[in-house]
C-alpha cells in the first residue's frame, strides 16, 4: 500500500502580521506610496491618499452611525471607485461589509439584507431605485452624500482587531436560501501573506473583473491595495472590454474563471492581449488542460492554478502551470494551510488514492451567520489532527508523488459553474415552489469542451415549451442568471436507485438535451439572418435556431454572449455592441438592427466575402 501523506508537506509555518487588520495594511502602503495611482475606473483616477482620504471621510461618516466592530454594513452599487472607498471605509470604521450585487434578483437581495440584519447599507443615487429597500429596519447612506464630504479626511480610529470580521459574502445554500461566511481580518490578513509567496510581490497593474459578490475580488480590490499596485476596476457590461483595458492601461495581472479565459481565447483581439500579461490566475472551476496548450500558444508569463472555497478564505491551495500533462493540479497549501486527504472513517488515505479534502490552518473562518448548525456540520474538530479545526469541503482529490494535489470532483452535488458555486438544492427549491411543479432534480453537463451548463429534469402538470419558458422566467426572478438552467427537460418520473433515492447517474447517461427552440419563426431569408442562425447554432450548440427563437431561451449566458458577439464580427465584417446582443434578442432583430447600422449590402458583401475565404 501507498504511504500516507508525509508531514512536511504540510508544514507552511509563515510570519504574518497577525495582530493587523485590512484597513491597517492599506494605510501603511497609502503612507509609503501617497501619489501613486490606486484605483482606475474609466475616465477617474485615484491616487493613493485621494483613496486613503476619501475613505477616511466616508469611515467617520459610518461611525456617526453607530458602525463599530462586527457591525454588518451592506454594499450595492456600480463597479465604480465608489465602490473600493465604501469597501475600504468600512473596514476603517470597524466594520464588515456583505456584498450586494445590483443585478441579482430582488428576492435574493430581500434575504441578504434581512438574514444578515445590517443597520447601514451603502449605495449611491444610480444604484438606489433597483433596490428592496421598502420596510427595512436600516439607514441608507448614499456614499456620495454631501454629508460625507464635511468629515475629516484625517485617520480614524477604530476598535477593530484581527479577530473581527472583515467581510460577510452569501453564498450558495441547500436549503433554498443563501447561506452568509464569516470571514475575519486575520483570515484575509494571512491570506494576503499566502499570495505574498504563492505568485509573489512585484507590483505592476491589475485589472479587476470580478464582481464583489465572489470572494476572489478581495484578491483584485484589496491585496492590491496592500501591496502598491494600480488596480483597474473592469466596469460593467457595455464598457470597455477586456481586451480594450488589458492594451489601454498596460495590464501585468489578471485573474479569471477558466470560463471566462476561455471565452477571451475566442477573440483574436483579446486572445492576443492576454500574451501581454505578467502573470494570469485561473481559478474557481476545474481548468482544463486544453485551455493552458491553447492560452501557452501566446502566453509567455506564469499562469497559476488556484483552489479553495470561501470557507477557508480564497484561495487555499496554488499551483504554478509549468508543464501540462492530462490534468491541471491544484498544487500545494499556501502559508499557513494544510491539507488533509480523508476516507469516510476520517482517516487519512494513502498517496494516490482519492479522499475528501479538509482544509485547517489559519484561513479557516468563523462559520455561517445566525447557522450554528451547518457551521457545527462543515467546520470539525477530530482527535486524529490534534483537535485542529478543519473545514469540510466535500470535494475530493488525490496526492500525487510530488506532494501537488489533483482534483477529482464533487463528493456531494455541488456544482462550479463559470467560478460560482452552486448548490443545486437551492435551484430544485426554487423550481418546486411554482405551480404545478412536483419534482425537480439539476444536474451539470457539458454539451461542448469546457461548456458546461445546468440542465433541469423537471416532473410537472404542464410540458413543452410554453411550460419550459414560465419556469425560466419564474427562476429569473429570483435567482441570479449563473443559476437558471439553460434547458428544461420534463418526465413522467425521475429514475430512482434500488433504495429509493434519485437516480442522478441515470439522468446523465441519457443524450444531451437540447435547449427549447429551434425552428420558431421559419428560416432565414437573407446572407445576414443565414449568418447570424449559424453562430448561434454553432456557440448555443442547439439542432436548429429560427427566426423568432429567443437568443437566452436557446440557453445564451453571460460568457455566450461575449462569444456570439466575437463570432458574428468576425463573420460579418462589422463592429458589434454587446448590448445589441441583450436588445435584440431573436435572429429577425438582430438581423434588422445589424442590417440599419450600416448599409444592408455592405454587410451582406462582407458576409459573402468571408464564406468565400472559406470555401477556399
Amino acid at each position: 500500500m501507498s504511504p500516507v501523506q508525509p508531514l512536511d508537506w504540510n508544514r507552511t509555518e509563515a510570519d504574518y502580521p497577525r495582530d493587523s487588520t485590512i484597513a491597517e495594511l492599506f494605510s501603511r502602503q497609502a503612507a509609503r506610496t501617497p501619489e501613486a495611482i490606486a484605483v482606475i475606473a474609466g475616465t477617474r483616477e485615484l491616487s493613493y491618499r485621494e483613496l486613503d482620504e476619501h475613505s477616511n471621510r466616508l469611515a467617520h461618516h459610518l461611525q456617526s452611525l453607530g458602525v463599530k466592530p462586527d457591525t454588518l454594513v451592506g454594499v450595492a452599487m456600480e463597479r465604480s471607485e465608489t465602490l473600493v472607498v465604501s469597501l475600504l471605509a468600512i473596514l476603517k470604521a470597524g466594520g464588515a461589509y456583505v456584498p450586494l450585487d445590483p443585478s441579482y434578483p430582488l428576492d435574493r437581495l430581500s434575504w441578504i439584507i434581512e438574514d444578515s440584519g445590517m443597520p447601514v447599507l451603502l449605495t449611491t443615487a444610480g444604484t438606489r431605485a433597483r433596490l428592496p429597500l421598502d420596510g427595512g429596519s436600516f439607514t441608507v447612506v448614499d456614499a456620495n452624500d454631501s454629508a460625507v464630504a464635511l468629515h475629516s479626511s484625517e485617520a480614524i480610529g477604530s476598535s477593530a482587531a484581527s479577530r473581527n470580521l472583515a467581510y460577510v459574502i452569501y453564498t450558495s445554500g441547500s436549503t433554498g436560501k443563501p447561506k452568509g461566511v464569516m470571514i475575519e481580518n486575520r483570515n484575509v490578513v494571512n491570506f494576503f501573506t499566502g499570495m505574498d509567496r504563492a505568485i509573489g510581490c512585484d507590483t505592476g497593474v491589475w485589472l479587476a473583473v470580478t464582481s464583489v459578490s465572489f470572494d476572489i475580488s478581495v484578491l483584485e480590490l484589496l491585496w492590491t491595495l496592500t501591496r502598491g499596485f494600480t488596480m483597474v476596476l473592469h466596469g460593467d457590461e457595455g464598457s470597455a472590454t477586456i481586451a480594450d483595458e488589458i492594451v489601454r492601461h498596460h495590464v501585468t495581472h489578471l485573474q479569471m474563471t477558466p470560463s471566462l479565459a476561455t471565452m477571451l481565447t475566442l477573440d483574436a483581439r483579446a486572445f492576443a492581449a492576454l500574451g501581454s500579461l505578467r502573470k494570469l490566475l485561473l481559478g474557481g472551476e476545474a481548468v482544463p488542460a486544453s485551455l493552458i496548450r491553447h492560452l501557452r500558444e501566446v502566453f509567455k508569463g506564469e499562469i497559476h492554478n488556484m483552489y479553495g472555497p470561501t470557507e477557508t478564505t480564497i484561495w487555499s491551495t496554488t499551483h504554478p502551470v509549468l508543464e501540462v500533462g492530462t490534468t491541471v493540479s491544484i498544487g500545494r497549501p499556501i502559508a499557513n494551510t494544510q491539507v488533509y486527504l480523508l476516507d469516510a472513517e476520517l482517516k487519512p488515505v494513502p498517496v494516490g488514492e482519492t479522499g475528501e479534502l479538509f482544509i485547517g490552518g489559519d484561513g479557516v473562518t468563523r462559520g455561517y451567520w445566525n447557522r450554528p448548525d451547518l457551521t457545527a456540520e462543515r467546520f470539525l474538530t477530530i482527535p486524529l489532527l490534534s483537535d485542529q479545526r478543519i473545514y469540510r469541503t466535500g470535494d475530493l482529490a488525490r496526492f500525487l508523488p510530488d506532494g501537488n494535489i489533483e482534483f477529482m470532483g464533487r463528493a456531494d452535488y455541488q456544482i462550479k459553474l463559470r467560478g460560482y458555486r452552486i448548490e443545486p438544492g437551492e435551484i430544485e427549491a426554487v423550481l418546486e415552489q411554482c405551480p404545478g411543479v412536483r419534482q425537480s432534480v439539476i444536474v451539470v453537463r457539458k454539451n461542448k469542451e469546457s461548456d458546461k451548463r445546468l440542465v433541469a429534469y423537471v416532473v410537472a402538470d404542464a410540458t413543452g415549451a410554453e411550460a419550459a419558458k414560465a419556469l425560466r422566467n419564474a427562476l429569473e426572478s429570483k435567482l441570479p442568471d449563473y443559476m437558471v438552467p439553460s434547458s428544461f427537460v420534463f418526465l413522467p418520473a425521475l429514475p430512482l436507485t434500488e433504495n429509493g433515492k434519485i437516480d442522478r447517474k441515470a439522468l446523465l447517461k441519457d443524450p444531451e438535451p437540447s435547449p427549447a427552440g429551434g425552428n420558431a419563426g421559419g428560416q432565414a431569408v437573407n446572407e445576414i439572418e443565414r449568418v447570424v442562425a449559424r453562430v448561434w447554432q454553432e456557440a448555443l450548440g442547439v439542432p436548429a435556431v429560427g427566426m423568432n427563437d429567443n437568443f437566452f431561451d436557446l440557453g445564451a449566458h453571460s460568457l455566450t454572449v461575449a462569444e456570439v458577439q466575437a463570432r458574428l464580427q468576425n463573420a460579418l465584417g462589422c463592429e458589434i455592441a454587446l448590448l445589441d446582443l441583450f436588445q435584440f434578442t431573436t435572429v429577425s432583430t438582430l438581423a434588422n438592427h445589424l442590417a440599419g447600422t450600416q448599409s444592408h449590402s455592405q454587410v451582406s458583401e462582407r458576409a459573402q466575402r468571408r464564406k468565400l475565404g472559406r470555401q477556399r
